[in-house]
């Protein structure tokens, strides 16, 4: 069986402070009030994650149905949603936590400014993606397009270009969303964007980690679900700096082709893995034979988000 000589661990890698703030919010929602506590959606695109939580208690499902009781526990996942779903959860009396992650809450805010100010908005992102749904239900029907592709901003037709904004989705390539963003500046002069970048700071620092490590590698595999947005573009980075690349869920899935002339493998994982997965693909790799496993560090995150307020009030009530 084909063992690599050294493994290399991209640092940062993981749970970034928007997916750790929505699995605590689902754990932190089942302690206070008692299974079962229902979810809108995956709350972060990881299945290992969603069955963990499955198994304490959550109930994930697609949309606010009838199969949520009435004044049901409801959490919105890191995501977003948009204002039709937190007004059809109002009407059916259910108690909602919100743990969008503050950066999406961020473009939504964006996005309602700029529909106020008039503008048309181009939102660059994947159609389908519960992220993008969410942020194109907080404009007006019409007033804002989505793009994937330069292609795509070829194709726009723009009602007036002298009022036209764009917006990210906040997983997406960094590189790639600068080539679209760049034909939509070729295409309209005179677009507005973001004060900021949309592009999270960790789908950013995972794909500089990413970038750095593959040209020392033969082979880099990435731990994330096939949904998640954020993994798959790291797959697309690691490849595009000269390393064969693939996705995974966990260590089960490595296949021994794979490893065939790989001497140096690097590893990393998407913002919704959890580290304990990372460890798993370890120790598949020193039960080979493996012994060298390095951290490959590129910087370091500190950023750390609140918990909903919601949470923070109902602990504090208890402790009190």
């Amino acid at each position: 069986m084909p063992a690599p000589e050294k493994l290399l661990l991209a640092a940062p890698r993981g749970y970034c402070a928007g997916v750790d703030r929505a699995v605590q919010s689902v754990e932190q929602a089942l302690e206070l009030h008692g299974a079962p506590v229902y979810v809108r959606k995956e709350i972060v695109h990881n299945k290992h994650v969603v069955q963990q939580l499955a198994a304490r208690g959550a109930i994930f499902v697609e949309e606010l149905d009838d199969t949520i009781p009435e004044g049901a526990v409801t959490v919105f996942s890191a995501h977003g949603v948009s204002p039709a779903v937190h007004a059809d959860a109002a009407r059916r009396g259910l108690t909602t936590i919100d743990a969008t992650c503050p950066l999406v809450t961020k473009v939504h805010k964006e996005a309602i400014k700029f529909a106020a100010d008039g503008y048309t908005i181009v939102l660059i992102g994947h159609a389908g993606h519960e992220e993008v749904e969410g942020t194109m239900g907080e404009v007006p029907a019409g007033r804002i397009a989505l793009v994937e592709t330069e292609a795509d901003v070829d194709a726009l037709e723009i009602e007036d270009p002298e009022r036209i904004a764009f917006l990210t989705q906040t997983t997406l390539s960094v590189d790639e969303t600068r080539a679209v963003i760049a034909r939509l500046r070729e295409r309209f002069p005179a677009i507005t964007g973001p004060r900021t970048d949309d592009i999270c700071y960790a789908t950013t620092n995972r794909q500089l980690a990413v970038k750095q490590m593959a040209v020392e590698c033969d082979l880099v595999l990435v731990i994330g679900s096939r949904n998640s947005s954020n993994s798959n573009r790291l797959v697309d980075v690691a490849r595009a700096a000269g390393a064969a690349s693939h996705l995974i869920d966990n260590e089960t899935q490595v296949r021994d082709e794979w490893l065939e002339g790989a001497r140096v493998v690097g590893i990393t994982s998407g913002a919704s893995a959890p580290e304990e997965l990372v460890q798993r693909l370890i120790g598949f790799f020193r039960a080979r034979g493996t012994e060298r496993v390095e951290e490959f560090e590129v910087l370091r995150e500190d950023v750390r988000f609140m918990l909903p307020k919601v949470i923070r009030q109902a602990v504090a009530a208890r402790r009190a």
